[in-house]
């Protein structure tokens, strides 16, 4: 129930992040989502791709400082409140949320958040014993 992502470190100047996304289309690699936080010098770039091994190998040889890090994707219903539940649970049950990030597979459905726990075994569990769905890379990868 973990999802592989890729943290690349980029240099906060312009055509970085064209940088990455052109590797990945010479590649044919899509990417499913991805966050970009910055500062003064550089930005970390997070993305769940559909090929993590793939993508990993071609920005690494593309001199790219590439790691990658487990997250948990839950899917949360597309409507106000939907992510405040899932927090509530979490907080409830003392789990830190290091970060997160979301997408909409299709409007008005359901979102899908990434969360990074810095004990994401745990977080999985109490999630399911309290009825959200923990989806499966192998899922996000092939949307």
């Amino acid at each position: 129930m973990k999802v592989e992502q890729l943290s690349i470190f980029l240099e906060n100047k312009p055509g970085g992040l064209e940088q990455v996304t052109r590797i990945l289309k010479d590649a044919e690699i899509n990417i499913r989502t991805l966050s970009l936080a910055d500062t003064t010098d550089f930005g970390i770039l997070r993305m769940i791709v559909n090929d993590v091994d793939a993508a990993a190998l071609v920005l690494k040889t593309q001199g790219l400082r590439v790691s990658r890090t487990t997250v948990v994707a839950v899917e949360v219903p597309d409507r106000p409140g939907g992510l405040h539940g899932i927090l509530e649970v979490l907080s409830g049950n003392g789990i830190n949320v290091e970060y997160l990030y979301a997408f909409v597979e299709k409007s008005g459905q359901n979102a899908v958040i990434i969360f990074r726990f810095d004990d994401p075994d745990t977080a999985i569990e109490v999630l399911q014993k309290n009825g959200l769905t923990v989806l499966p890379g192998a899922k996000l990868y092939a949307l």
